[in-house]
């Protein structure tokens, strides 16, 4: 009995531990998924939820799209509907020949929207001089910058396979030299160019192809964002839409870049409201470079100041090293604050949880700056809150371990007897020990602690060498999400040099796949013209100064875009690439010129433009028609009386609608104040 007993006893032991068993299998598997949920899927939930608020989406219910005030907030621009991208060669356009003049090997120097700039020229160039482009090698992200080894310098921001693939019928491109000449590159036998910026397309013809046939190979050295005149001669503009071609079509991302700044822009859409983008622009170089040193009043104005006296030392400015940034700003030559424009934006109408996501690898100032456009609006994100650092980290690759991992070992306490001993023995003749390195007072992290020091700044350690190469990423994914916003509004639209920065490139971009995309051009020097006037009540803006506001948002959204034509483009082609690489559909041909409106029309707007060439057959075709809505956008400013006291207040959604009477008031107001247009 005793033996049965023990038996039943050991087979209810075998069931308990194989239960045991299974739960820990279970147990397992459960943990395996929550680890899987936690890497891919928490962010998105925390944005979705926690950055864009439960209360955001369901009092936003209430503004519908169809209102007058979304239109105006979010609406196209009705005179630019009928432009459409069209970058295809307009007449005979040969394949490139397979028998080329040499090679053209390219080193590219600079940040994000010199190098997107110098691309599209060395592309032009080679389909020039009918040379064979070597993939460009990006001095920003090569192997001695600490990037992960897995990527080449071009590859690591750009998909090269993309690129070969659509400029396969405009020019001959290979990855690498033939070994032959690879060889001649590393003994630094090949002729080399460091071209002048905005060279002409002679000086290439009669300065680089005889080299070029000569010694089948050049390398050229391009440095300050851009190789090729920007305005070409008429007979050269198929070239222009060369450049469109290959800044719009064939510089993709890589795709593990692409693929996070979808998943981020996902991310912002999915509370399923449009959202604003903003591009600050104040970068230390364009601070410096404009004489804005003054609008920090801080230990940031000494590096402003210290940066300026590099560049006239260069001769990259030609100045006084002093500048009153009062009038700078006055005349509108620096960047409008952060708080400057959200203060605009809420006067234009944009409520207090709209979403608003800020660009830029570098906000010069940090995130202070932003302070009071968080404090006027309640969802301001970047990346860095719409991503967790597993994913912005998965995009840099396997980089190698900059810091230590096995530190020295202290000496033991018999060496360090040893050198005592040797300390106090007797008098003999030694060298006198080397002066000690005077000690560094600033912090290698920081960058405040040499200002007082040299006039030189250190050189960047390998650290900062990566993270400027990582900044390149990020300005990638910002200028996809850019380009993809419902509404895009530029702090400034400028870089140290003076040239179209970042921005600009945003607005070109988006002037080319949408042109009607609402893109805020606004002029700095009005705005802060308009500041100054409730400078002593800034957040306690009256009805006249709202509207004045409004009519200068409405007023930039097409004034802006014709101004750019002859700024900004002769500086920048694919800042503006309009006419040459736009069309015009058919049944907008015919539209007449209406002299009631305050706005321009649309047959004014697109011969200021001079586009000329209509969209062919095939596009027509593919074009969905939208149905167009008479009403004037400038006859869709609600009256503020209630809230134009304290307009910064959160109103909690609540929008009253205007009387027919009140609305045929203001259309009449608009009419007349639009006289003078």
């Amino acid at each position: 009995m005793k033996a049965e007993g023990k038996m039943v006893l050991k087979s209810k032991m075998k069931w308990v531990g194989l239960f045991g068993l299974v739960l820990s299998a279970i147990s397992l598997f459960v943990h395996f998924l929550l680890a899987r949920f936690t890497e891919e899927g928490v962010s998105e939930f925390h944005s979705s939820i926690t950055i864009f608020p439960r209360r955001t989406i369901s009092e936003s219910l209430n503004f519908s799209k169809t209102s007058a005030m979304y239109r105006r907030l979010w609406g196209p621009v009705r005179p630019l509907e009928s432009l459409h991208p069209d970058a295809n060669p307009r007449g005979y356009y040969s394949d490139p020949n397979s028998d080329t003049n040499g090679f053209i090997f390219v080193r590219i120097q600079g940040g994000f929207h010199e190098i997107r700039n110098s691309i599209c020229d060395v592309v032009v160039i080679s389909r020039f001089l009918n040379a064979t482009l070597v993939i460009p090698e990006l001095q920003s992200t090569t192997s001695s910058k600490g990037i992960s080894s897995q990527f080449k310098s071009f590859a690591y921001l750009y998909n090269e396979d993309q690129f070969m693939a659509a400029l396969s019928k405009d020019i001959k491109v290979v990855k690498t030299l033939p070994k032959n000449l690879k060889g001649q590159r590393k003994k630094k036998n090949i002729p080399s160019f460091k071209v002048p910026y905005s060279a002409s397309p002679y000086y290439y013809k009669h300065r680089v192809l005889p080299v070029l046939k000569k010694h089948s190979v050049v390398e050229l050295v391009v440095s300050d964002g851009g190789c090729l005149q920007a305005i070409l001669p008429p007979d050269l503009e198929e070239y222009q839409r060369l450049r469109c071609r290959v800044a719009f079509h064939a510089l993709r991302f890589r795709q593990e870049v692409q693929e996070l700044a979808t998943k981020i822009l996902h991310r912002l859409r999915a509370p399923g409201q449009p959202f604003v983008a903003f591009d600050p622009g104040m970068t230390r170089d364009a601070l410096a470079y404009h004489g804005c040193a003054e609008l920090f009043q801080d230990v940031h104005t000494e590096l402003i100041q210290h940066k300026r006296q590099w560049m006239i030392k260069r001769g990259i400015v030609k100045g006084n090293l002093s500048v009153n940034s009062a009038k700078q700003r006055l005349k509108g030559s620096c960047p409008l604050m952060p708080e400057e424009i959200g203060i605009i934006l809420r006067a234009y109408g944009y409520l207090w949880d709209t979403i608003i996501y800020v660009s830029g690898g570098e906000i010069f100032g940090g995130q202070r700056t932003l302070i009071p456009l968080r404090a006027m609006f309640e969802n301001v994100v970047d990346r860095t809150s719409l991503s967790i650092l597993w994913e912005l980290s998965r995009i840099y690759g396997r980089e190698a371990n900059l810091f230590e991992s096995n530190p020295r070992s202290p000496p033991t306490v018999e060496e360090e007897m040893k050198v005592e001993a040797w300390k106090t023995a007797g008098p003999r003749p030694r060298p006198l020990p080397p002066p000690p390195a005077r000690p560094k007072s600033y912090n290698i992290e920081g960058w405040w602690g040499w200002v007082a020091e040299s006039d030189n700044e250190p050189d960047s350690t390998v650290m900062e060498l990566r993270t400027n190469a990582h900044k390149l990423l990020w300005e990638a994914i910002d200028y996809v999400i850019c380009v993809e916003a419902d509404v895009f509004i530029p702090g400034f639209d400028r870089d140290g040099k003076g040239h179209p920065n970042f921005a600009s490139l945003v607005m070109g971009h988006r002037l080319y796949q949408s042109a009607a995309s609402k893109t805020y051009r606004p002029d700095r020097k009005e705005v802060v013209r308009l500041l100054e006037e409730i400078s002593d009540h800034l957040y306690h803006a009256n009805h006249t100064w709202l509207m004045s506001v409004r009519k200068h948002l409405r007023k930039r959204l097409v004034d802006g875009l014709l101004e750019a034509s002859t700024i900004s483009k002769s500086k920048s082609f694919i800042s503006h690439p309009v006419p040459e690489c736009s069309c015009l559909r058919r049944d907008y041909a015919g539209k007449s010129i209406n002299a009631s409106t305050s706005t321009p029309s649309h047959s004014q707007v697109i011969a200021a433009l001079g586009i000329v060439h209509f969209c062919p057959a095939w596009m027509e075709n593919d074009l969905t028609l939208q149905t167009k809505d008479k009403e004037n956008e400038e006859a869709l400013d609600e009256d503020d009386s209630t809230s134009s006291g304290l307009f910064f207040r959160k109103n909690n959604g609540d929008h009253e609608d205007l009387s027919n009477k009140e609305e045929t008031q203001l259309e009449d107001q608009d009419e007349v104040e639009g006289g003078d247009r």
